[in-house]
């Protein structure tokens, strides 16, 4: 909090005495130097509210862990990871059409498009749900709490889309302050009176991610309402947008799922170990990776497709390049780090011990981790693209790949975990590829022009 405050207070005074004194390059210059600034001082506000909310919300899942049964804490992180898979398919992906123009009005267009996807994909869930409960497949309250997280990310994903093409980074960050500061403390309140189950942690998951929706609905309202205004709602409309953008369900959102399922690549191997301290290794070590991975995603994908937006035509291919070197080089540079970290603890701290060797297994699963986390904004940065087809495919061969080389080697071992992230390499190498040829003047499929 104090690193954000100073943050805030040396950009302020710098922008003012910025502004006081013009150089000889007259206000354009001006302008365009506090733009500048403004951007670099967004990016570092959302870092640090990220960090914060990451560190905000772990004290109430150590504790939870330490109340709650292993049994209690898998059924959750089903729960959860089912919640994220299905929620992404919640808008049919008509949110990423909100960055492929910079006007209000194909904003407009896309963003009641979206709502009203994810309004029949939810009734449609709810029915499905009342369905599952009346024969007994589930219970009703865990329907009833699925239906209501499902509903409460998919709208975190809808307004989270909306305030990043509008380039509010500061709602963005604090929604992530406010939910890992209520879903951990209600985690604590409702083990008290429920006890540690899984009802607990599932009601506080929901109420976290509601919550949550809740004050993005409240901090974006002013820009939301002139979006939702009864008069702009017209059958017609909502027909010519959905033929228009009919490729964001037949390509991105493929895409999207399959790269969710490759992402799960070390957790698929696991049954097939058969070293018990290995599988315990590769656990802690997905756990300890994945987070800067989601950091990292969390940060960037906000800034590069607000600023790609912003971007005419013709120079967003050159735009898109200068963004990409610059992620390659932050995320070589995090994850070489984090490796030779966990190598080095691994020798001085951890020797001898039950975690002993677990260095390695960090070190080699760098590699997945660290090309995992690149392919996340780049793949945002596809939306742009004219193919998105292709990324379509790359996220398929790569999926396929993966499942090969845990079939072909049978058994979990350090060799398995290299030969996928060599094959995260290549996906990435893919993307890349996408990215810095498939992002320029030509239109993505199905923009206007």
């Amino acid at each position: 909090m104090a690193a954000q405050l100073a943050l805030t207070r040396v950009s302020l005074t710098r922008d003012l005495i910025g502004l006081a004194t013009p150089g000889a390059a007259g206000p354009k210059a001006a302008v365009a130097s506090l733009t500048k600034r403004a951007g670099f001082r967004d990016g570092a506000m959302l870092a640090l509210r990220f960090v914060q909310a990451r560190f905000l919300s772990v004290w109430g899942l150590l504790l939870a862990a330490a109340l709650c049964p292993p049994k209690v804490f898998a059924d959750f992180a089903v729960f959860a990871a089912l919640a994220n898979f299905v929620s992404i398919a919640a808008l049919l992906r008509f949110e990423a059409v909100f960055f492929q123009n910079s006007g209000r009005q194909h904003l407009g267009r896309a963003f009641r498009l979206a709502l009203a996807a994810g309004t029949i994909f939810l009734s449609v869930m709810a029915a499905v749900i009342l369905f599952a409960a009346a024969e007994g497949w589930v219970l009703r309250g865990f329907g009833a709490l699925f239906l209501i997280s499902l509903a409460s990310r998919a709208a975190i994903r809808l307004i989270l889309a909306e305030a990043t093409a509008e380039g509010d980074f500061a709602t963005i960050g604090n929604s992530n302050i406010v939910q890992a500061l209520v879903q951990p403390g209600m985690m604590i309140l409702l083990i008290w009176p429920l006890g540690p189950t899984a009802l607990a942690l599932f009601a506080a998951d929901a109420f976290g991610h509601a919550v949550a929706a809740g004050y993005l609905a409240w901090r974006r309202r002013h820009s939301l309402l002139p979006l939702m205004h009864p008069s702009r709602w017209t059958r017609a409309e909502l027909q010519a947008s959905g033929r228009e953008w009919k490729n964001s369900p037949t390509y991105l959102l493929p895409s999207a799922l399959l790269s969710f399922g490759f992402s799960a690549a070390p957790l698929l191997a696991l049954p097939l170990a058969g070293n018990p301290v290995l599988a315990a290794h590769v656990a802690l070590a997905t756990r300890l990776l994945d987070m800067p991975a989601q950091m990292f995603g969390a940060v960037t994908i906000p800034m590069v497709m607000s600023d790609l937006r912003k971007q005419e035509a013709p120079g967003r291919q050159r735009r898109a390049r200068l963004l990409t070197l610059g992620m390659v080089a932050l995320v070589a540079t995090l994850f070489l780090a984090i490796a030779l970290v966990a190598i080095i603890a691994d020798e001085i701290i951890l020797g001898g011990t039950k975690w002993g060797g677990i260095g390695e297994v960090m070190a080699i699963m760098a590699l997945f981790y660290g090309c995992s986390a690149l392919v996340g904004p780049l793949q945002e940065m596809g939306t742009f693209s004219s193919r998105p087809h292709d990324q379509m495919t790359a996220n398929a061969i790569a999926l396929a790949a993966v499942a090969a080389v845990i079939w072909g080697f049978g058994s979990l071992s350090p060799a398995m975990l290299a030969a996928i992230g060599l094959v995260s390499l290549a996906r990435l190498l893919l993307h890349l590829r996408l990215t810095w040829t498939g992002i320029g003047d030509a239109q993505p499929i199905g923009a206007r022009a």
